[in-house]
C-alpha cells in the first residue's frame, strides 16, 4: 500500500482511537454482560428448564464475556501504542491480522450459517450482512496488513530503533504460531462449558474422563506455546504432533459420529436440546468447523520452523 509518512501518522491515530473505542465499548459490556445471567434464571424474563451450568444459553454467555475481555486487553493497549507511535504495535498487529486470516474463515462461515440458518436476517438485508461478511474477511484484514507492512509504517513506528525484546527480535511466523497456540488455549476452555465434551478418535467423551482429557490438552497447549515463544526446536516437534493428532481426532470424531448424538450426550436443556436436533447440520459440517483451527494452527506452527532459533546463533527477525 504505497503511503506517504505524512499520511500515515493521522492514519495510525485514527486507528488508535477506533481501537481504544472498541476497547473501552468491550471493557464495558464485559461486566454488564453479566447481569443476562440473571435473565435466564428461575423468575427471569427470559428463564426455561434446564438453563445453567452446561446448557448452551449459559456456555454462550461465558463465551462472550471472556470475548469481551479478550478484546478489551488487545484493543486498549494497542489502541494507546498507535496514539503514542510505540514501535511494538506495528509487528503486535501483523501478528494478530494474520491469526485473523488464519482462523477467520471458518468463524467467518459458522458465523454466516448460524444468521442464514435461524433466519434473524431479511432477504433485503441479506445483502448487507454479506458485506459486512466480506470487509471483515478478507478485504479490511489484507489492506490493513498492506498498510502495517509498508515501508512508511516502519519507519512512522521507528522500527530501526526498536529495542531488543521478543516482539522485535522474533521471525512473524513465530509470533503467528505461538499467537494461535495461545488462542487454542483459550478456546479449549470452553467444551468445559459443555458437558466436558471431548472428540477422541471417533468417541465422543463427557464428563469427568472428558474434563480430564481437555485438562491434559490445555496444559500440553500452554506449554508449547511457551516452548514455540522461546523457539524451541523439541517444541516444533511436540506441537506438531499434538496439533496433528487434534485435527484427526476431530474430523474423525465428526465424521463418525452425528451431530444429534453428541447433542443427546451433552447436558443441554431440554428446549435446546429440541431445537438443535432440527438444525440440519452434518458431521462433515462440524468436522471442518472444529477442525479446521487445529489444522490452521499445524500449518502455521510447520511454516515457523524457518524462524526458530540455531544454537548459538541468535533468533532470525523479519
Amino acid at each position: 500500500m504505497g503511503i506517504s509518512d505524512r499520511a500515515a501518522v493521522p492514519l495510525m491515530r485514527a486507528i488508535g482511537v477506533v481501537l481504544l473505542l472498541i476497547g473501552a465499548v468491550s471493557a464495558l459490556l464485559g461486566p454488564a454482560e453479566t447481569h443476562v445471567f440473571h435473565m435466564f434464571e428461575e423468575g427471569g424474563q427470559f428463564h426455561y428448564e434446564g438453563f445453567g451450568f452446561g446448557s448452551l444459553m449459559f456456555a454462550n454467555i461465558v463465551i462472550q464475556i471472556a470475548g469481551y475481555y479478550v478484546i478489551a486487553a488487545l484493543c486498549i493497549p494497542l489502541g494507546y501504542a498507535h496514539l503514542k507511535l510505540r514501535w511494538w504495535a506495528r509487528p503486535a498487529m501483523t501478528t494478530l491480522l494474520i491469526d485473523w486470516l488464519i482462523v477467520g474463515l471458518p468463524l467467518s462461515l459458522a458465523a454466516s450459517a448460524i444468521l442464514v440458518t435461524s433466519k434473524g436476517v431479511s432477504s433485503v438485508g441479506l445483502p448487507f450482512v454479506a458485506l459486512g461478511f466480506l470487509l471483515l474477511y478478507p478485504v479490511l484484514p489484507v489492506l490493513l496488513l498492506s498498510f502495517y507492512r509498508s515501508r512508511a509504517a516502519q519507519r512512522v513506528f521507528g522500527d530501526a530503533d526498536a529495542p531488543p525484546s521478543w516482539l522485535s527480535d522474533t521471525s512473524e511466523s513465530v509470533r503467528v504460531a505461538a499467537s494461535l497456540l495461545a488462542l487454542m488455549v483459550l478456546v479449549l476452555h470452553f467444551p468445559l462449558l459443555l458437558g466436558g465434551f471431548f472428540p477422541l478418535f471417533g468417541r465422543a467423551i463427557f464428563g469427568l474422563p472428558g474434563v480430564l482429557l481437555i485438562d491434559l490438552a490445555i496444559v500440553t497447549a500452554a506449554i508449547l506455546t511457551w516452548g514455540i515463544a522461546r523457539r524451541r526446536y523439541w517444541a516444533w516437534w511436540c506441537a506438531t504432533v499434538f496439533l496433528g493428532l487434534m485435527t484427526v481426532s476431530s474430523t474423525v470424531t465428526f465424521l463418525a459420529i452425528s451431530p444429534q448424538q453428541i447433542v443427546a450426550g451433552m447436558p443441554f436443556a431440554p428446549l435446546e436440546a429440541g431445537v438443535l436436533s432440527r438444525v440440519p447440520m452434518q458431521g462433515y459440517h462440524l468436522a471442518l468447523l472444529v477442525g479446521a483451527i487445529p489444522a490452521a494452527t499445524l500449518v502455521a506452527v510447520a511454516v515457523s520452523r524457518r524462524g526458530l532459533r540455531v544454537p548459538g546463533v541468535r533468533a532470525l527477525v523479519n
